[in-house]
Order: structure tokens, then C-alpha cells, then sequence
């Protein structure tokens, strides 16, 4: 008799793996001929794709429905069964680095309660063969240039509901940088630029992160001499009895290579264009290694992605190169919320919802909102990052605040006003801004105080502000710096006259990179200056919550004193002059110094704000004295975003300000 034809392909039992995915992965399809053996290699290519999800105990059962006119109906019954996981990792022939100091290299982890959110756990070859890799890479950079691994074998536990996973490496000894070298075939370029970017020096150990960084330090720095293809190759000379390896950097021309195609894999939600227009080449352009490096920098600095890969590969001829960008998208949305108490202002609550990529299109919509007994703010803002297809960022903000004065002197202030905003690059690493703000102060005096009558302010400022940024990821970094300064200038129409300067630093420095400790330093100062006449109350500087942990917002400085008759006793009416510094010391939190995406900081801050220049100084609290906190905090990457949590206690303080132990918030915040 003829083999029968298939009429449907069914899938029976498959909860943890769609019909979509095993649908394109089996070789039967109906309107075929139907044979045993093609439906066996179809059980194997399910079982193996299950496999791969570390579901090694699923089983599938090919069913057979005869229909009418020689016609079957083939369905694969599946009994996917739990997640094999791996019980416990071990490592035979590590001499040098302990086992819980080598699980912590690899991507393999060992099951445990709290890698619910991650497969990390879960046994899977290819990752295996990953680890491999990952372990020779740590070696290498701890100087053994000989290091293998021997064999990766894996075996199910007694009871069949487990792997352990056992590495049998071999270390050998330990090398040291012997002679470092440039060969420089490009004349129109000095050695003496070159040479000041080699890394390693003779003598320290052997670590191929150096080498890999000179590499891509030196490809950057001939770029720049306007040599778009450039090839830059470390030679090295291995001496096993002096346990030295030498080196010397061939740099010469590189062969023409153009970019034949970008591809963006793994953006779900965010477009293609949103990705593309980081990069500073298009398809057709010569390919640039400098371009690439700093384009992922961009890419990463999103912040869209919890994962960015970029990678090239040969196109259609030698000449041709493809640039892979693999993503993984992370939360874009922010849910903060803070609250307080004090004896002055009562309960405090704040909350700010913001998205960052809006529709997918890197846009960014925020509203915020903080409340207390006395005073009301909401801040609506939106953010273009590219106007009309442009590297120009332009944005907008619409705010109220308004604020109740205590009984004794009772009346309101209202200030709504809005800003508009324009941005752009000066170049890769300088900024340059623009900003335009204009509002409307209304106060409404109590009709019982005497000397005092309703008024109404314009405020027209224009702002400006340059900035420069060089870390590696704008919202973790590990390196880098950042300053800026800027500068807001009111005057131009309305009622107040004031020029504002605030100049801000940071420095961050990689203390380790296993595990990853970060110190993070940085300060700000501001001033503002009345132009004929006295600066507003709501113009000045404010001291506390976020800019001074410990402190509650507008905790700390000047403050009108409690025995004043004329004015509102406690009331914080902020300073002319600012000043702060944080010390912060950032540090990952895991088991068996694994990294689970939780990250612990101790920091101490110190600031001063004084200068009130139209309140009398028997009614007013107004000195520079040193404000000073020390706390510490913890920080987890949760699917809705960064949850972050600080508690702080002022270790220098005035009797008259006001403290706030814990800070609280779940969201991207820069």
C-alpha cells in the first residue's frame, strides 16, 4: 500500500513551548507523505528542542489518525514534564581560584529560591559551551596563558531530578608582560602618540584585557588621523622558561571594508529607527571600528535595553561587512514614590510615572506630583529626543505648585508656569543645551494682615548649559566623567531680574571588576545673583531629600526662626548659595559571589546652602554651616525597573532642620 498523506500537524500537550516555535522545527507538513521515520526524527527535534529549556524529562508520542481517501492526521503528544536543573557545580584541577570564585565567571549557577526570575539554573549545552569560553577569558586575564578545559561533563543525580556539572580544568603557571613593542607602518603618524596607549607594561602579569583595550584604544586614536581602514594586531612570543610572553603591535592599513547591511534583532517594542540613528554610519559607508564602539556606547545608554551585543560579520564578498545589534529590552516605565513626616510640614508623599520609550519610538512623557500639608506641585513634561528625524532633542514641561502659609499669617502662592527645551551634540562627548521658562506667581495674602496686599509676578528666564559625559553607561556606570555647567539668566521682560551659574562633577572609578566595585564621587555648587533687586523665595535654592539624603526636601538651611512675629515661624525659604559632595561606594550582593542583580551602597553626603537677601537676620536662621549625612542603600533590577532603596541619618546638622531616614523609589531615575 501507498504511505499516506498527511493532512494536519497537531501538538497535544505543549504548554511551556507554542505551536508557533515547534510548528517550523518538525520536517513533516501536510500535503507530504507520511513515513515513520520522518515522524522519529520529528520526535527527536522536539525532544531536543525541550531539552534546550531544561526539560529533559519531557517525553513525545507520535499518534497516527487514519482518515478516509489514504489521508492521516499526525499529532505529537507531549508530556513536557519539570525543569532539570542544575543541583550543583563542580571544578576539578583549580589549584589557584576556589570553586565558588570560578561559578562566579560563568553563566551556569546552580538552582537556588531566588532564580525564579532567571534560567540561569536551568541545564543547557550551548550554555555550557559559553562557560568554556567565559573560563579560558577570566584565566587569560589573570595571567595563565595555558589554561584549558579539559572536558565539561554533565550527569543526572541519583534521583534523575538534577544536574551536577563538572568542569576539569588545567591551570598551568602563571605569565608575566615581557617586552612590549610598536610596529607602526602608517609614517603619517608618530610612535611617540601610539605609544603612550599601550597598556600593559614589563613585568605586571600577563592579562589579554589589556591587550584587547590597547587594540581598540589604538584603532580609535588612527581614526582620528582620518584612516578609516586600519588593522591593528598584537604579535605575541610566548617564553615558558621565563614564563614571559612578549609583545609587538603591528599597525598598518587595513583592507577597504564597506557596511552592506545593519541588522536589529530582539527590539519587540522599540523600532528599528530608534536603534539606527545612534549609529553614526549607514549601509553604503566605510566600516569603522571607532564608529561601532561608540554607537553601542549610545545604544547602551538608552537605557531601553538591559542587554546590547554588536557584532560584524563577512557580507556577501570580502569587501562587504554586516553589523548584528542583538537587544534585549528592559522596563522603560518609572513608578517612584517617596514619603515623610515632620513636625512642620506634616505628611509628605510624592509620586512621579514616567515613560521613557513611548510607543516604542524613544520618546519620553513623565508626570509628577509631590503633596503635603502646605504645598502642592504637578509637573507634566515630554521629550522629542529626535525633532524631525534630527539629532536635536526638543521638549517641553507644564507645572503648578502651590503653597499655604500656617494660620498665623494666612495666604497662598501659586506658580504655573511652563519651559520649553532644545538640545543637541557638539560632539561625541559635549552637549549644549537651550531653555526658555516663563510663569506666573500669584500670592494671595491674608485680608487681616496689616502692611501686606495680593501681587503678581512674570518670570522670563532663558537657560543655557554645556555638559560633557564620558562614562560608559549613563545609568550604571563603572567609568568615566561628567561635568557641566549652566547658567539662567531672567530679565528678559517680566518682573524678576536674577543670573543663575550651577556647576556639577562626577568621577567614577572602577575599584574591581570581580565583583564589579564602583566609587562614585561628585559635587555641585550654584549661585544666584539679584540684578537689581532681591531674589523670590521660590527662585532660590532648596536643600534635602535627593540632593542631601538624611535631610527631608528643603530640610536643611536657611529657615525663619520659631520666635518671629512678622513672619511664617519654620518656614523654609531656601538660599542664594549652594554647595554639595557625595562620597559613594557601589558593590553587587549575592550568594557564592554571584551577582543576582542586587547592589548595595555606602555614600556620605555633604552640603551648605546659606545667603537670604531679603529677610532681616533676627527673623531668620542663615548661616554656611556643614550639613553632613552617611547611610546606605540597596538597589534591584526588578522586571518594572531599578528598585531603590536609601536610608540615611544626619551626622552634622542645625537644631532647626529636618531629618528623613528613608528614601524609596522603583523606576529608571537620571
Amino acid at each position: 500500500a501507498e504511505n499516506p498523506i498527511v493532512n494536519r500537524i497537531a501538538f497535544e500537550g505543549n504548554r511551556r513551548i507554542d505551536d508557533e516555535t515547534l510548528g517550523p522545527e518538525v520536517q513533516l507538513k501536510p500535503r507530504q507523505i507520511f513515513t515513520r521515520a520522518a515522524a522519529e526524527k520529528d520526535v527527536k527535534r522536539i525532544l531536543e528542542i525541550y531539552r534546550r529549556s531544561g526539560r529533559f524529562a519531557a517525553s513525545v508520542e507520535p499518534k497516527v489518525i487514519q482518515l478516509e481517501q489514504n489521508r492521516v492526521d499526525v499529532a505529537f503528544e507531549i508530556v513536557e514534564g519539570e525543569q532539570t536543573l542544575i543541583e550543583k557545580i563542580v571544578f576539578i584541577g583549580n589549584m589557584q581560584f576556589s570553586d565558588s570564585d570560578l561559578i562566579g565567571e560563568i553563566s551556569s549557577k546552580e538552582a537556588a529560591w531566588y532564580r525564579f526570575l532567571s534560567n540561569d539554573d536551568v541545564y543547557d549545552p550551548d550554555r555550557v559551551a559559553f562557560d568554556r569560553e567565559l573560563l579560558r577569558g577570566f584565566y587569560l586575564s589573570q595571567g595563565y596563558v595555558d589554561f584549558r578545559v579539559n572536558s565539561a561533563v554533565t550527569e543526572l543525580t541519583p534521583d534523575r531530578d538534577g544536574f551536577i556539572l563538572t568542569f576539569t580544568v588545567e591551570e598551568g603557571p602563571q605569565y608575566s608582560f615581557g617586552a612590549i613593542s610598536l610596529d607602526n607602518k602608517l609614517t603619517d603618524i608618530p610612535d611617540f602618540r601610539l605609544s603612550m596607549l599601550l597598556k600593559p607594561r614589563t613585568g605586571e602579569i600577563y592579562n589579554n584585557e589589556l591587550i584587547r583595550e590597547t587594540v581598540d584604544d589604538l584603532v580609535d586614536e588612527v581614526g582620528t588621523f582620518g584612516f578609516t581602514f586600519v588593522d591593528v594586531r598584537p604579535r605575541s612570543t610566548i617564553r615558558r622558561e621565563e614564563k614571559e610572553v612578549d609583545l609587538v603591535f603591528l599597525i598598518d592599513e587595513g583592507p577597504r571594508v564597506y557596511v552592506e547591511r545593519i541588522d536589529v534583532e530582539g527590539n519587540l517594542r522599540t523600532l528599528d529607527r530608534v536603534i539606527r540613528r545612534e549609529f553614526g554610519i549607514v549601509e553604503g559607508d566605510a566600516f569603522n571600528t571607532s564608529k561601532i564602539s561608540r554607537a553601542t556606547r549610545r545604544v547602551r545608554n538608552l537605557g531601553y535595553f538591559k542587554k546590547v551585543d554588536v557584532s560584524n560579520e563577512q557580507g556577501s564578498s570580502p569587501d562587504r561587512a554586516r553589523v548584528r545589534v542583538e537587544v534585549e529590552e528592559t522596563a522603560t516605565g518609572e513608578f517612584s514614590i517617596g514619603a515623610g513626616y515632620s513636625s512642620e510640614s506634616g505628611a509628605l508623599f510624592t509620586l512621579r510615572l514616567a515613560e521613557r520609550n513611548l510607543l516604542g519610538k524613544g520618546q519620553e512623557l513623565a508626570l509628577a506630583t509631590s503633596l503635603s500639608e502646605n504645598q502642592n506641585e504637578i509637573d507634566l513634561s515630554f521629550t522629542e529626543p529626535y525633532f524631525r528625524d534630527q539629532p536635536v532633542s526638543v521638549g517641553g514641561d507644564i507645572f503648578r505648585v502651590t503653597t499655604e502659609y500656617d494660620d498665623r499669617t494666612t495666604n497662598e502662592e501659586e506658580v504655573i508656569g511652563g519651559r520649553l527645551r532644545i538640545g543637541y551634540r557638539l560632539s561625541e562627548d559635549w552637549f549644549q543645551r537651550w531653555r526658555y521658562t516663563l510663569s506666573r506667581r500669584n500670592t494671595d495674602y491674608d485680608e487681616n494682615r496689616t502692611n501686606s496686599r495680593d501681587s503678581s509676578t512674570l518670570l522670563s528666564a532663558v537657560g543655557h548649559e554645556v555638559s560633557y559625559d564620558t562614562r560608559d553607561n549613563r545609568f550604571n556606570p563603572t567609568t568615566g566623567n561628567t561635568l557641566s555647567i549652566s547658567n539662567d539668566l531672567a530679565g528678559l521682560g517680566g518682573d524678576a531680574r536674577f543670573l543663575r551659574t550651577d556647576a556639577r562633577a562626577s568621577q567614577y572609578f572602577p575599584m574591581s571588576k570581580r565583583p564589579a566595585v564602583t566609587l562614585a564621587l561628585s559635587a555641585r555648587a550654584g549661585a544666584i545673583v539679584g540684578l537689581g533687586k532681591d531674589v523670590e523665595g521660590t527662585d532660590r535654592y532648596f536643600l534635602g531629600g535627593r540632593s542631601l539624603r538624611g535631610f527631608e526636601s528643603a530640610g536643611a538651611g536657611p529657615r525663619i526662626k520659631e520666635d518671629s512675629e512678622r513672619l511664617d515661624s519654620g518656614f523654609a525659604t531656601g538660599g542664594n548659595y549652594i554647595a554639595t559632595t557625595t562620597a559613594e561606594l557601589i558593590f553587587p550582593v549575592g550568594f557564592s559571589s554571584e551577582d543576582l542583580g542586587l547592589q548595595a551602597r555606602l555614600f556620605s553626603e555633604f552640603g551648605t546652602l546659606f545667603g537670604v537677601d531679603d529677610i532681616r537676620s533676627e527673623d531668620i536662621h542663615d548661616d554656611s554651616s556643614i550639613r553632613g549625612s552617611l547611610g546606605f542603600g540597596l538597589s534591584w533590577a526588578t522586571p518594572l525597573g531599578p528598585l531603590r532603596l536609601d536610608f540615611a541619618w544626619p551626622v552634622v546638622k542645625e537644631d532647626f532642620d529636618q531629618d528623613e531616614t528613608i528614601l524609596f523609589s522603583i523606576g529608571t531615575q537620571f
